[in-house]
């Protein structure tokens, strides 16, 4: 008697490592990844998930750069893994074309079920040397780079002779107002003025640090009380804010403004907005702003078996009507979320629709100071800024990064912020290159 061939599995590709996809793939791990007739695949550009939160801490020499990145391959027993870039979607084929190696190298993948987060990427507006000359603040090497470039600028100032240029190179600008530029120009300035006192060539009337923020509050996601307390206390700490303003070019070491006069700097760290990237863009899907628009449980109406979560897709919220924010918050449980309906559909049952209600948000500020609203309750100070640490801690993936975390964090009450760079050769030409204004040189 001929024995029967085994069924083909079914499956299952997470494009995206970030926390919507990592999510979804950690609660399929311990559930249906486990069965024989289910094969799931994680596809992500890094072996790591870089918790975002806490970059603007590593480019301010608060903690260790490993100690906010935790190996997926360490995080996933039952799933599959492949660092590579997906470079197209083929939703009609049910394919994912990948790049993988060095040289390039080039591979179709096949799938029955796919989830989609692949999350989004820099927005720039059309203003010259925006993309070409700003620094980012959204991958771990945009952290690393700002920090080595702060040090860079300072150990050139202390050389120079002509004060003019000095200005210059001690000159940062912010654009955007939101979390992640609040938060950055507040962890530089906290940098860069605990640095100024080993450099006793500078005056403290060098160090110019500028946030330019189009609306009329900061952190627009708040309260406006709220707002406006972070905005007074960046302007006491040595801030110059400028609201109702855009940064509308970056050439030739002069930040263009509208309205308002040219400002010479050195560097502009570019945090004003993200769109979703290329391969979501080509996708014959309907799309809100850039984001896939999905239903109430994530899954593409014109594509059954494909869903969608975190930045690049538009989940819709029942109680405001509107896409619920795309945050790191809202992520996690959209994958969480989402993973229970994949594994729903995988055994024929029904999907749940997503409903959520924001906790809170928090930001810190700098200086032990930070900006809250909890269950509609506005914190500020000292207290909020103790509340995000511990909320983010206990959000950190893995004992193991908490514990790190929780060290460095103590150790940094009690000494000074690190001013060592740990630049490579290649780094170093990176630093000084043509797009980004050389700080020893040029500036």
């Amino acid at each position: 008697m001929a024995l029967a061939s085994p069924s083909p599995k079914t499956r299952v590709l997470i494009l995206g490592g970030g926390f919507g996809g990592l999510y979804a793939a950690l609660y399929l791990d311990k559930t249906i990844a486990r069965d024989a007739d289910v094969e799931i695949t994680l596809i992500n550009e890094t072996n790591f998930i870089l918790f975002t939160p806490m970059l603007h801490e590593v480019a301010a020499s608060d903690l260790d750069m490993s100690n906010i990145v935790n190996p997926i391959r360490k995080m996933l027993r039952h799933i599959s893994f492949i660092e590579a870039i997906v470079e197209k979607i083929d939703l009609a084929a049910k394919t994912v074309t990948i790049g993988y190696a060095l040289p390039r190298r080039h591979r179709e993948i096949s799938y029955d079920k796919l989830l989609i987060a692949i999350g989004s990427q820099t927005r720039f507006f059309d203003g010259p040397g925006l993309r070409e000359n700003s620094i980012t603040i959204k991958t771990l090497d945009d952290a690393v780079f700002l920090r080595n470039r702060m040090i860079a600028l300072l150990e050139a100032a202390s050389i120079e002779t002509e004060q003019e240029r000095q200005r210059r190179q001690l000159t940062f600008i912010v654009a955007g107002g939101g979390f992640a530029g609040v938060e950055t120009i507040g962890a530089m300035n906290d940098f860069l003025r605990d640095a100024m006192r080993f450099y006793p060539d500078l005056g403290k009337d060098l160090l110019k640090l500028v946030l330019v923020h189009p609306g009329s509050v900061l952190l627009p996601e708040f309260s406006e009380t709220l707002g406006h307390y972070t905005e007074k206390k960046l302007r006491e700490s040595g801030i110059d804010v400028r609201m109702h303003t855009k940064v509308t070019g970056f050439a030739d070491y002069q930040v263009t403004l509208d309205p308002g006069e040219p400002i010479p700097a050195a560097t502009l760290v570019w945090a004003a907005g993200v769109t979703p990237p290329p391969e979501i863009e080509a996708l014959p899907v309907r799309k809100e702003k850039g984001r896939i628009i999905v239903n109430a449980c994530m899954e593409l109406d014109e594509f059954p078996g494909v869903w969608a979560v975190g930045d690049c897709a538009a989940i819709p919220d029942a109680k405001t009507g509107k896409p619920f924010p795309a945050t790191a918050q809202h992520a996690i449980r959209e994958g969480r979320w989402v993973g229970k309906n994949i594994a729903s559909a995988l055994r024929h049952g029904p999907q749940r629709p997503f409903r959520y209600t924001t906790l809170g948000q928090l930001a810190a500020i700098g200086r032990r100071r930070g900006v809250a609203n909890i269950l509609g309750m506005n914190f500020s100070g000292f207290f909020a800024w103790f509340l995000w640490r511990t909320l983010y801690l206990s959000k950190l993936p893995r004992l193991e990064k908490k514990v790190r975390v929780a060290l460095d964090w103590a150790l940094d009450l009690f000494f000074s912020k690190d001013l060592a760079q740990f630049i490579t050769p290649r780094e170093a030409e990176r630093i000084h290159r043509p797009g980004i204004p050389n700080p020893a040189s040029d500036a």
